[in-house]
């Protein structure tokens, strides 16, 4: 505030009242900004949350104590001293007027991180499910059918996806006891100058599932661009409805005595299917998830969180991505 009243003083004296209203609003949206940016949600780029969490884990390590996140005491601080900025820069009506300061964006956004920075992790990933319906983007829907032969059309132009995930009896690894789900990968598109030996790495993702399985593992297929794995396995969900869970399928080219790469990634809502007694899901990989505005408020939350184990394998699940070398 001292130094906000140093310069819009000299603004104020210097500028005509037009472009003075053009610099308060622009401070007052870079205020806001740095405010959630630098102090209650520091950027990062998508690729680096994982990173992020590991460098906040060091830390916590070398000093022998508890990351810095924000306490709900230092929300609620926060949410005051807005209040004073606000009333700062609306200058008892010879400042910005109240409903642009109210409307802003940039307010609106801040706001809306704060609500969520003190819920729970659960919560936090419950919002994530929730809200973010196209995790795969350039048109690549999960095409649901009652038949395995029925393929999707895999189109025309610049943009394909690296293959498929095909999960029949999809429904069958909810319930018990029936024929294990068949899964298999088609079309992958993958160089690699060795053997090329594709697994399936399935994440169940929700709410309460700390003390639940939430991950199953295939076992790798060699030189199969197109394979079928017949192997059982079983999720049981949490206390929610279906429509708070998804699958997450991470299909992998497994490198022994080095990190597995990331071949392709999709997403089946269990919310798409939850209605049908048995259905084949054909789904489309991409190179990375995407999300909007919310989901990346959750994940940089939850980036936030390095000694919560759930919150960081969920930030890892999402922030996995195909090499860069290897195009689309």
């Amino acid at each position: 505030m001292e130094f906000l009243d140093g310069n819009l003083s000299i603004f104020a004296d210097a500028c005509e009242k037009t472009v003075l209203k053009r610099i308060l609003k622009d401070l007052w949206k870079t205020v806001l900004c740095s405010l959630e940016k630098t102090i209650v949600l520091p950027q990062c780029n998508d690729s680096l949350f994982f990173l992020f969490v590991l460098m906040m884990k060091t830390v916590v390590l070398q000093g022998g104590g508890e990351a810095k996140t924000l306490t709900p005491k230092q929300c609620l601080i926060l949410d005051a001293g807005l209040e004073a900025i606000k009333q700062y820069f609306h200058a008892g009506g010879s400042g910005l007027k109240k409903t642009f300061v109210e409307k802003s964006p940039e307010l609106e956004s801040l706001r809306y991180a704060l609500s969520l920075y003190s819920q729970t992790t659960d919560a936090l990933i419950k919002t994530f499910v929730s809200t973010q319906h196209s995790q795969v983007h350039d048109g690549m829907g999960i095409r649901i059918t009652a038949n395995e032969k029925v393929r999707p059309d895999r189109g025309e132009g610049p943009i394909l996806p690296p293959g498929y995930v095909s999960l029949s009896r999809f429904l069958s690894c909810f319930k018990r006891p029936v024929p294990p789900p068949v899964m298999a990968v088609n079309d992958m598109k993958w160089q690699t100058s060795g053997m090329f030996r594709p697994f399936v790495e399935l994440s169940m993702v929700g709410p309460f599932l700390a003390d639940k399985k939430r991950r199953f593992t295939t076992k790798s297929k060699n030189n199969s661009w197109t394979a079928k794995f017949n192997e059982s396995f079983q999720f049981v969900l949490g206390k929610e409805t279906p429509d708070c869970y998804e699958l997450q399928l991470t299909v992998k080219d497994y490198c022994f005595g080095r990190t597995d790469r990331v071949v392709g990634l999709s997403v089946v809502q269990l919310r798409d299917v939850a209605s049908r007694k048995s259905c084949v899901c054909w789904c489309p990989l991409g190179p990375r998830i995407h999300t909007d505005e919310t989901g990346t408020t959750v994940l940089r939350i939850l980036s936030q969180r390095p000694a919560d184990e759930v919150a960081k394998e969920f930030v890892k699940l999402k922030s996995e991505s195909r090499p860069a070398e290897e195009g689309r």
